[in-house]
């Protein structure tokens, strides 16, 4: 089990108002994350094209 999921679950039990807020929070990080991540592969794979070209 991820560690925000078992945070998540937690909370619940114990204030489900504020767990429903860190939910909404965690989703929008883990958005960003994906994003940044396939920005990054993309930039990643545009280097190595040119390389192979210039080669």
């Amino acid at each position: 089990m991820s560690v925000h999921k078992d945070v998540s679950e937690r909370l619940k039990k114990i204030n489900p108002r504020l767990a429903k807020e860190v939910r909404i929070i965690l989703d929008e990080n883990k958005a960003e994350r994906h994003l940044r991540g396939g920005l990054a592969t993309k930039l990643k794979y545009s280097h190595q094209k040119e390389n192979e070209d210039l080669g």
